[in-house]
């Protein structure tokens, strides 16, 4: 299922300071592909939704991927239902009780709205592609000459970014004994 795009193209419009009707026709396809590569450094899908993720329990805890974590429909173990009172969510983690076995739950998640920051990533990035789209470093007319910097070259995120949104990714640490 194809998620919708993060921003849309009034909100692009309005970002760039411009009326709709002067946008490129393919700013819809811009906000698309500006979002799902919004997604994928911060792997969340930020938009409201309900998923189901199988997870492997460490002491009993399980932490759900896709977050703020609205609520939880079910936990499954080996296909079985676990009963409502095996299982407590907190924030974004499941404790299950009876083991570690796999677990599988479906659950709630997202935001109501596109958080700010998210959402001047999009824009930021969809705006920079539809300014810049043949991806001129550098262009000269005349006496004039315009130099763009190296981040507006490409449909790529710029480091300040990648920093905006790394609050979105989880933290996972990993701790093994040798």
């Amino acid at each position: 299922m194809a998620l919708p795009a993060l921003a849309t193209t009034d909100q692009l419009a309005a970002w760039m300071q411009r009326e709709r009707d002067e946008l490129p026709e393919g700013a819809a396809l811009v906000l698309d592909v500006a979002s799902r590569i919004v997604r994928t450094e911060a792997r969340q899908n930020f938009t409201r939704g309900t998923s189901s993720a199988t997870l492997y329990p460490r002491e009993g805890w399980a932490a759900l991927p896709q977050r703020p974590v609205i609520s939880v429909q079910e936990v499954r173990r080996g296909g079985q239902l676990v009963p409502p009172d095996r299982w407590q969510l907190v924030r974004d983690r499941v404790r299950v009780l009876g083991g570690d076995q796999a677990v599988t739950v479906t659950y709630t998640h997202g935001y109501a709205s596109v958080p700010a920051d998210v959402l001047a990533v999009v824009l930021t990035l969809a705006s920079r592609v539809l300014t810049n789209p043949s991806d001129l470093r550098q262009e000269s007319v005349g006496s004039v000459s315009v130099t763009y910097s190296a981040e507006t070259i490409g449909a790529s995120l710029a480091p300040a970014d990648r920093d905006l949104l790394a609050r979105y990714r989880r933290r996972v640490a990993v701790v093994g004994l040798l």
